[in-house]
């Protein structure tokens, strides 16, 4: 969940020239074609040369618009963990707002994994190439350790949410309870059990909803 992207409050968007819009709609068009060969094909063997024909453009393009092969995948990564190309972090996105806003702890829970399924239907796959990769391309383990620092960082905000509301199980700490979520809503998880399991969407949904209630919550909240 990415923190990178940042949002200029107060100031409103400037009307994009017709570069402008072409530079972008190229950007995007390369960037859909990555995603595309980096989740069948594997992000080690798929080339500019094959992202350029893919997206109908030059290689000269692909370099111009992004420099590195890493860097459209990050920017892929970014796009699919957010939904949109609009630089709001993920805890100033709505569905967070709305979940630590909501009064009532269980309710906060379902919407933390209502939230984090969002993101896994639109980027666990390519959470998964870059968890691959990881282990022989130094770059891209340093870019799965950002996000899972980001991914802690989200749900250590949750967890303190939770305790403030003194829904916390007896002895748990914000900490822990951080650490529990990160490991029950992990990507690795998900594609475990949709993708290698066969379990649909919902179904791991309602799994991990309940799962994250019995072991953070206290026990009379869902009795």
């Amino acid at each position: 969940m990415s923190e990178t992207r940042r949002h200029r409050a107060g100031r409103a968007p400037a009307k994009e020239d017709g570069r402008t819009a072409r530079a972008r709609s190229t950007r995007a068009r390369i960037t859909a074609a990555a995603t595309d060969l980096f989740t069948t094909a594997g992000y080690t063997t798929t080339s500019i040369a094959a992202i350029a024909d893919k997206a109908g453009v030059s290689e000269q393009t692909v370099y111009y618009a992004f420099g590195t092969k890493r860097a459209i995948l990050t920017t892929a990564l970014d796009l699919a963990i957010a939904g949109d190309d609009e630089p709001i972090p993920t805890l100033e996105r709505p569905w967070v707002r709305d979940a630590l806003a909501d009064p009532d702890p269980l309710r906060q829970l379902r919407r933390q994994v209502a939230g984090a399924g969002d993101i896994y239907l639109r980027a666990a796959p390519l959470l998964d190439v870059v968890r691959s990769a990881a282990t022989t391309d130094p770059d891209l383990a340093e870019v799965w350790t950002v996000n899972l620092r980001q991914r802690l960082t989200v749900q250590r905000v949750f967890a303190d949410a939770l305790a403030r509301k003194a829904a916390l199980r007896d002895g748990l700490t914000a900490e822990a309870a951080a650490d529990i979520a990160l490991a029950l809503l992990s990507p690795e998880t998900y594609n475990l059990l949709v993708n290698d399991r066969g379990w649909t969407h919902q179904r791991w949904h309602d799994w991990a909803a309940d799962a994250l209630a019995r072991l953070l919550a206290t026990p009379d909240l869902h009795a």
